[in-house]
């Protein structure tokens, strides 16, 4: 059985993240006690997401094949939201043979950066039959660049995200550190219905109806879906989410500009801002652009409550007693 770890957060840490997104992760990871060097990201908006809520942060804006990862050799931790379509069960699954598929650049990246530890993320689809070999071979190139490296199913709903969101995380450690490494365990309660997490931003201009609704919708959240910019707009998903969506009392067709008015009768539509908190984002975080943009970054983000989680077990191993704190000194 895992033990338990109830370690302060030690000094922050430096890392880099690829494929920023919106700032899930990286909000995750800044809470976990790393200071990000970079975050890189090739939405223009998502970029612009990122410079509004954390101006200080050094956003790197482009394509990730042409990152130079020279000027952060030795950073502690390199992390990253790989691009899911190619893994992901609603696409062709191309898998490695997908032109969006990233790992060969990231892998490439963390090569020269050689930080003390990795984490990204995918999509349960990643751990498919189909893409069995591919993970060995991941595995063996880590391994061969001085990694321990593993992954592991999560669902969001397990750190107190209000939603399933079942997401795989591969971290890999230098051997060093890699003794050290524990996954985070699943809170022993249950995380609040979409009602308790959405009540009062239901409730904003005076609904009437609120806490009718705030009784139905007395569980989680489906997952959320962002879409893309070729498919897919400003709805919470395909005709099964809108579906389990209704159960709940919401309407997935399309997003709302505002909360329900006071004399509102039916079934309420969420705003990003509610999309945004059932997500696990902080109320103060905001998010740039129009309303379709907006809610994309929002639905393809990583849960900050579950990066927070891991990387809290990343620091905590790579901050042991006896080993450098500076991974960056470290062979």
């Amino acid at each position: 059985m895992s033990r338990q770890i109830n370690l302060p957060i030690p000094n922050m840490l430096s890392s880099v993240e690829l494929c920023a997104g919106a700032g899930g992760q990286a909000l995750g990871l800044e809470q976990a006690g790393f200071d990000h060097e970079c975050v890189a990201e090739i939405d223009r908006d998502a970029c612009q997401t990122l410079r509004l809520n954390r101006p200080e942060w050094n956003v790197w804006e482009g394509d990730i094949k042409d990152f130079d990862p020279a000027p952060f050799k030795g950073v502690d931790l390199v992390a990253g939201g790989l691009p899911c379509p190619p893994f992901s069960i609603a696409g062709k699954q191309l898998g490695e043979k997908d032109e969006r598929n990233l790992f060969p650049v990231a892998l490439d990246i963390i090569d020269e950066i050689k930080p003390g530890a990795v984490m990204i993320e995918n999509v349960r689809g990643f751990l498919g039959a189909a893409f069995e070999d591919y993970r060995q071979q991941l595995k063996t190139r880590l391994q061969k660049m001085g990694y321990w490296c593993d992954w592991r199913l999560l669902n969001a709903s397990d750190f107190g995200v209000p939603q399933l969101r079942p997401r795989v995380i591969i971290v890999a450690i230098k051997h060093s550190f890699a003794d050290a490494y524990e996954w985070p365990e699943a809170n022993p309660h249950n995380p609040k219905t979409v009602g308790e997490t959405l009540g009062g931003l239901m409730a904003e201009n005076g609904w009437r109806g609120v806490q009718h609704w705030i009784e139905r919708a007395d569980d989680i959240a489906p997952t959320i879906v962002g879409g893309s910019k070729k498919h897919g707009g400003p709805d919470l998903g395909p005709t099964r989410a809108r579906a389990a969506w209704q159960t709940l009392g919401v309407n997935g067709k399309s997003i709302a500009p505002e909360a329900p008015e006071p004399d509102f009768v039916g079934m309420p539509r969420l705003t990003v801002p509610m999309v945004a908190r059932i997500q696990g984002f902080p109320d103060d975080w905001q998010f740039y652009g129009k309303k379709t943009s907006a809610y994309r970054q929002v639905g393809n983000a990583f849960p900050p409550p579950v990066a927070k989680a891991v990387a809290k077990r990343v620091n905590a191993a790579i901050s042991m007693p006896g080993l450098s704190h500076q991974v960056r000194t470290v062979a």
